[in-house]
């Protein structure tokens, strides 16, 4: 009967440590990696037409935590200032080897 209490008793244990290890947050300080331009027009293209427009970004809960912000960076991505950011104009422009 000992042996068994004692199974039972470990067994319960080892099964709450392994669940609080599920309820971890992420670290503090650690920064999420940037979206790639897919993954932003996957998620913020709401009418399905390939580009996000200003509307479109500024419903992001990132854009409504400051609005002027967003306003101002969504103006300096869109390079052809037609009112809507493409994949191009998501992607970053590979930096130059300086030598």
């Amino acid at each position: 009967m000992k042996a068994l209490t004692s199974i039972l008793s470990i067994l319960a244990l080892a099964v709450t440590v392994h669940a609080a290890e599920g309820d971890k947050k992420p670290e503090a300080g650690k920064k999420k990696a940037p979206m790639n331009a897919d993954e932003m027009i996957k998620r913020l293209d709401k009418d399905g037409n390939g580009s996000i427009s200003k509307e479109e970004y500024l419903a992001s809960p990132q854009a409504k935590k400051d609005t002027a912000k967003a306003e101002e960076r969504f103006g300096k991505m869109d390079k052809n200032k037609d009112g809507s950011l493409s994949k191009e104009e998501l992607t970053p422009k590979p930096k130059k080897d300086a030598k």
